[in-house]
Order: structure tokens, then C-alpha cells, then sequence
């Protein structure tokens, strides 16, 4: 078995990072985004990135850190309404942007994984998301065609990995993560915490480890709240 144990973020990204890559980044929301990774491409420096990703991050926090320091060239996301420095840059001309139903993104990772370099859907028919795509027929209804999706690097958060790379996600997190870690051509995963081989129940892994070729134990997570709500004092 190749090592694929790393101290960190920044050792387990060594010899990958360019500019004009394109990145996947796991996480739903604030959720199970790999947080150690961001930071360590932040601090790369490598610019003109394409990020594919349900959504942006915070201003201050997530793809946000990463907006702020005007890396991000291009988003391929579902849902980007919480971070205004996106909006900004978005409107000003300064950021591409192409937008994506959230089950059609979750699809078109899932295919370039898959290797299916096409699948047709009749989600977005009609509307702009359909613009320029082809249209076909079938059974009588309209569809478009949609493109699968792959990356230069997968950067996917898991809750528990051995040292073969098997991963196990917890809850919200196994969203993304999961069909990302399938559709880099190379998968960097960082877990909260290592077992030994054999620890984790075949059955209870989501992401088998011939996906995954570098991972790490990260630390200092944060796990933030995107929008908190309490119920007002009596």
C-alpha cells in the first residue's frame, strides 16, 4: 500500500496545487467543508482557481477566505446567497459564475466519477439554465443535456478514515463529500480522526479508499453555525 498519510494540509497538497486549477470542495453550507484545506490553498497563493461546490462560504469563512484574497476565478455552484463579497464580485464582473439546480450539480459530479461524460434531464427546461445546452425528446417530454464533472483535486472533510483512505462521513456532511471524492483526479481528504485497519465495519464505509491517494488528521475545526437561530427569551 502506498503512504498515504500526511502531518497536514500543506504537506498533503504539496506538488498539486497550479494556477487555473480546477478544485471540487466538499460541505453543505458551513457543513463538513474541509476547513484545514481552504486555509492551506489560501495560503498557496495559487490563483485563478474554478470551484466546483454547492455554495461560496461566508464572507469571512469557507471558499469566502478564499474569494477574499480574489484566488477564485470561476464558481460552478447551486446556492451562493450568504456571502456578499461573492455577490460583489459576481456584479462587478470580477467573478464567473455558473449556476446550477442543486440536483443537477449533485448529478454531474456523480457522472464524472462515474465517467459518463453526459446525462439528459428535464431540470431547467424553460428557463436560463437551458440556454445553449442541446435539447432532445424523449417519451414526449423535453430534456437537456448536462456534462459530468471533474476536478484536478477532490478536497472532501470526513469524520473517520483508516490508513487505506476509507472514509466515513458524518450526517450532513456525506451531501457532497461522498460523490466528490470520486470525481478528482486526485482526492485529498482530511478526517477528525485515524483508525487502525480493520477499526471500520466494511459496511459503514461511504467512500472506499482506491478514491482517496493523500489524507491527513486536521485540527483547530470551527464546525460554525451558517445562521443561527434561538427562540427569544420568555
Amino acid at each position: 500500500m502506498a503512504n498515504k498519510l500526511y502531518d497536514d494540509a500543506v504537506s498533503a497538497l504539496e506538488g498539486l496545487l497550479f494556477d487555473g486549477m480546477t478544485v471540487m470542495s466538499g460541505g453543505f453550507g458551513l457543513c463538513g467543508i474541509p476547513e484545514n484545506l481552504i486555509t492551506a490553498l489560501r495560503d498557496s497563493g495559487t490563483k485563478g482557481l474554478t470551484f466546483i461546490s454547492n455554495n461560496a462560504g461566508v464572507d469571512d469563512f469557507g471558499l469566502g477566505l478564499l474569494l477574499k484574497t480574489h484566488q477564485v476565478a470561476k464558481m460552478i455552484s447551486s446556492y451562493v446567497g450568504e456571502n456578499k463579497e461573492f455577490e460583489r464580485q459576481y456584479l462587478s464582473g470580477e467573478l464567473q459564475l455558473e449556476f446550477n439546480p442543486q440536483g443537477t450539480l449533485a448529478e454531474r459530479i456523480r457522472a464524472g466519477g462515474a465517467g459518463i461524460p453526459g446525462f439528459y434531464t428535464k431540470t431547467g427546461v424553460g428557463t436560463l439554465v437551458a440556454e445553449g445546452k442541446e435539447h432532445k425528446e424523449f417519451g414526449g417530454e423535453t430534456y437537456i443535456l448536462e456534462t459530468g464533472l471533474v476536478a484536478d483535486v477532490s478536497i472532501v472533510k470526513a469524520w473517520k478514515a483508516d490508513p487505506y483512505g476509507n472514509l466515513v462521513f458524518r450526517k450532513t456532511a456525506r451531501n457532497f463529500n461522498p460523490m466528490m471524492a470520486t470525481a478528482g483526479k486526485v482526492t485529498v481528504a482530511e478526517v477528525e480522526e485515524l483508525v487502525g485497519p480493520g477499526e471500520i465495519d466494511p459496511d459503514h464505509i461511504h467512500t472506499p479508499g482506491i478514491f482517496v491517494q493523500r489524507l491527513f488528521v486536521g485540527k483547530n475545526y470551527e464546525k460554525r453555525i451558517e445562521q443561527r437561530t434561538v427562540r427569544q427569551a420568555a
